[in-house]
């Protein structure tokens, strides 16, 4: 039976129209394969992207937090801290 099925197979494939059918969907297949691929390296360079964004950022604040901490150890208030306490504080008041 499989060596019937085998046959069959082979003498579909050299028929002209049904190997030419066949080499179509095989290319079709690989077109849709490499755009899937593209889409997926977009869609990680988006995601990197972003994170890098996110790391930048909180270096920022991270960097802003050193200065406040070193103004403070060395007994100065910083302003950003100072408005921040004040608006607490003007908060509180107005309850």
């Amino acid at each position: 039976m499989k060596a019937k099925l085998g046959e069959l197979k082979a003498r579909k494939l050299t028929d002209g129209t049904l190997q030419r059918g066949f080499l179509e969907r095989s290319r079709q297949s690989a077109r849709e394969c490499r755009a899937r691929k593209k889409l997926r390296y977009q869609y990680l360079e988006e995601l990197v992207a972003d994170r890098e964004k996110a790391v930048f950022a909180l270096r920022k604040e991270l960097e802003k937090f050193q200065v406040w901490a070193k103004e403070i150890d060395e007994g100065r208030v910083p302003e950003d801290i100072q408005r921040i306490l004040e608006d607490v504080g003007a908060l509180k008041k107005e309850k």
